[in-house]
């Protein structure tokens, strides 16, 4: 894994097997089948990558197609810039957004471990789909 910032953004990519495990922890493929996940933009967005190789970004939650909007990795060679502050962590909105949470409310936001912010993923993604209403009528 290399994390950092490149520009504004901070970015977590993930490299070679830690790209299977986060696909899994993130249960992409019941979401987005043929994607798998390479990183995090700014701790609210995943980084996906579709079979073609094309990357996309889209919120952690709702994992859902129509929000993937193209995003372009930095080149390897570009180094990202370490921040201790932040190594290992992921920020969390402890009501994601889509729910109404307030993405500027201190008492909304929590730092987690990597897999943690995977569960609270998966969980709120289920969440999200169970509340969505069913077709027909």
């Amino acid at each position: 894994m290399v994390e950092g910032w490149h520009d504004d953004e901070y970015l977590i990519l993930f490299e070679g097997s830690e790209v299977s495990s986060a696909s899994l922890r993130y249960q992409v493929s019941q979401y987005l089948p043929g994607y798998e996940v390479v990183g995090l933009r700014g701790w609210d967005d995943l980084i996906v990558r579709d079979t073609a190789g094309h990357t996309f970004a889209l919120p952690v939650v709702p994992l859902d197609p129509q929000h993937l909007s193209p995003f372009q990795r930095p080149a390897s060679s570009a180094r990202l810039r370490s921040d201790p502050r932040f190594v290992g962590k992921v920020k969390w909105y402890t009501k994601p957004l889509v729910f109404g949470g307030d993405p500027n409310a201190d008492d909304n936001v929590t730092w987690v471990d990597h897999a943690q912010h995977g569960q609270l993923a998966a969980w709120w993604n289920k969440m999200y789909r169970d509340v969505q209403p069913k077709g027909g009528a």
